[in-house]
């Protein structure tokens, strides 16, 4: 592929970043608080729907299929955003914990799997080295999502944080995803003509990248590795909200702004270092969070700010530099299973583990409290929690630079 691409094919492709985004972001750091403020009949539904991300990514390989063998990805894409949306007005209009639970599972079962799916997309049109430039976009719009809660309570004097309002947001920027997608460049499916199998249909055939050594310690090390970031991800709304964070949303994207920046030197870290080092500084980085957490737990508070703010390197060096690992590794006919795959194992049984697991250990250590006004928080022992996590992270970090040896030309990854 040529090294340039034309202005407005690098437009459609950052609008499609921006939107496929800020879709998700606009409800999900408000979800955990919302659950719990609906009291205790809703407890025993909280892991679960916040599994639905992990779970909703199963189909990732599923979706991968059908964009490598029968249709182009960006329809593919604009179909999934669609029904995604009327699904989230759907969770809206919930009124118990089964039915939130149902009906954002199946918006997240098409939505999940559009984050590799458009990865796909991009790497598919424009130069792998200026993936990160069209995927900064994403967190852009990751971070633009905070607008809707700061409209909302400055101009129409509401605070959607803990309502329902953030999932009609989604919807409509679902909606206005579907129409950048139909725009995007054609992508059309590379293995078309190949004959369907279950095991294409399951995503399985990915699987055979497993007997390369270096890509099987990568998967290994994410799926740990989502133990400690899918805490920050999920519940991190929890833990503000017991230190007396009133705007959680706004404080928890705010990782995502510097998240900007670091996206922009994923290009040049990864010529400079590798992308052995550079996911392994993203790994350092976590390690660091946690202690941030850790020391925040007690007096420190304003440690918590230091934590959210290296989102950005933990993100950028080690999700999206494992993305571009993928894409360099994979043969072209599989792209968009093998990076189905990775957001399977990251973001679906990776997450899905982290998700049970976090809440068994948030359980275990903090009690709810009702404050006044009728909010409830969990309060309790925060400091065990984040030494557990940070456990985690350590062991990733250090497993990751003593066995992860990929043989890709890094230089150019």
């Amino acid at each position: 592929m040529s090294n340039t691409m034309p202005m407005a094919t690098r437009v459609k492709l950052s609008l499609m970043m921006f939107l496929q985004f800020m879709m998700f972001a606009v409800f999900w750091a408000a979800l955990a608080p919302y659950v719990t403020n609906q009291g205790e009949g809703w407890a025993s539904w909280k892991p679960w729907i916040l599994s639905t991300m992990a779970l909703g990514s199963l189909a990732s390989p599923l979706m991968g299929m059908f964009a490598d063998r029968y249709f182009n990805g960006e329809k593919v894409l604009a179909v999934s955003n669609l029904i995604c949306a009327v699904m989230l007005f759907m969770t809206a209009r919930a009124t118990s914990g089964l039915e939130v639970f149902v009906c954002l599972l199946i918006a997240l079962l098409f939505y999940m799997p559009t984050w590799g799916l458009t990865a796909a997309i991009a790497m598919s049109n424009s130069p792998a080295e200026q993936f990160p430039q069209i995927r900064v976009f994403g967190t852009i719009g990751w971070v633009s999502s905070v607008l809707f809660g700061l409209v909302g309570m400055h101009v129409f004097k509401v605070k959607i944080d803990g309502t329902n309002i953030p999932f009609y947001c989604g919807a409509g920027a679902a909606i206005a995803a579907a129409l950048v997608a139909w725009m995007c460049p054609a992508t059309p499916p590379k293995g078309k003509g190949q004959p369907f199998s279950v095991i294409d249909a399951l995503g399985l055939r990915a699987l055979s990248m497993l007997k390369d050594k270096n890509f099987a310690v990568f998967i290994f090390v994410t799926l740990v590795a989502m133990i400690p970031f899918n805490i920050h991800f999920a519940f991190l709304g929890d833990f503000l909200a017991s230190k007396g964070f009133q705007q959680v949303t706004a404080v928890s994207y705010i990782g995502q702004a510097a998240e900007v920046f670091c996206m922009l030197l994923v290009t040049w870290a990864m010529r400079k270092f590798g992308v052995k080092w550079s996911i392994v500084a993203g790994l350092v980085a976590l390690t660091i969070r946690y202690i941030a957490y850790y020391f925040a737990a007690g007096d420190m508070t304003s440690l918590v700010y230091v934590g959210i703010l290296i989102h950005g390197v933990i993100f950028g060096f080690f999700v999206v530099g494992g993305q571009v690992y993928v894409g360099k590794t994979a043969s072209a006919d599989m792209q968009g299973q093998a990076q189905g795959f990775y957001a399977l194992m990251a973001f679906g049984v990776g997450s899905f583990i982290g998700t049970f697991f976090n809440d068994a250990l948030i359980k275990f250590y903090t009690k709810p409290e009702v404050l006044q006004g009728g909010t409830t928080v969990l309060k309790g022992n925060w400091e065990s929690i984040w030494l557990v996590t940070l456990a985690c992270a350590v062991v990733c970090m250090v497993v990751m630079a003593l066995f992860f040896n990929p043989k890709v030309d890094e230089k150019k990854a």
